[in-house]
């Protein structure tokens, strides 16, 4: 009788921490494909080209 009450607390347990690995698993899923999508978007953002700085010459009065 002592085997079918361990059987029932483990797999009470086995539940909810297989619950647990589930969630986190899916949460670390999520934040992996985030991440990725957030580098790839600041790539394409690197190679635009980009308006070259004005010269010198052509630079507008401080003074």
């Amino acid at each position: 009788m002592t085997d079918e009450s361990d059987k029932t607390e483990k797999s009470e347990k086995g539940g909810i921490s297989g619950k647990a690995a589930l969630a986190g698993a899916a949460i670390g899923s999520a934040a992996l494909a985030a991440a990725l999508l957030y580098a790839s978007r600041r790539r394409e953002k690197a190679k635009k080209p980009t308006a070259p700085p004005p010269r010198p010459e052509a630079a507008p009065e401080t003074d």
